[in-house]
């Protein structure tokens, strides 16, 4: 069964700040192996932009370091499964992580630079 993974980056790499990636990849899988990944440059950040962007293009599941809970929220309305706290790294080693089941989301980095 195919899954197709997105993780917002910056500099290549997961960023903390989902609002503010420079591009996202999409990364392909089939029966636990990765497939390929896709760069994609999101469109201008407006709330509902970013799940709706990603919903059309098949996209199962969002590793992210942090969102607030309206992008949650809209993510789940399109039958997209977030998880959150994941630390930066590049985005085929994070998927590796998931399919091997040694991902460990933590907390939501929105929640931590909250002041």
């Amino acid at each position: 069964m195919k899954k197709f993974f997105a993780i917002p980056l910056a500099g290549g790499k997961l960023t903390q700040h989902f609002g503010r990636c420079e591009q996202f990849a999409v990364v392909e899988t089939e029966d636990g192996k990765i497939l390929g990944t896709q760069i994609l440059t999101p469109p201008e950040h407006q709330p509902g932009a970013y799940p709706r962007f990603l919903a059309e293009r098949g996209v199962d599941i969002v590793l992210a370091g942090g969102m607030g809970p309206q992008a949650v929220n809209l993510f789940a309305q399109n039958g997209i499964q977030v998880y959150l706290g994941i630390q930066a790294d590049k985005p085929e080693r994070l998927v590796a992580a998931y399919l091997n089941n040694d991902l460990r989301p933590g907390l939501n980095q929105c929640d931590e630079h909250k002041n």
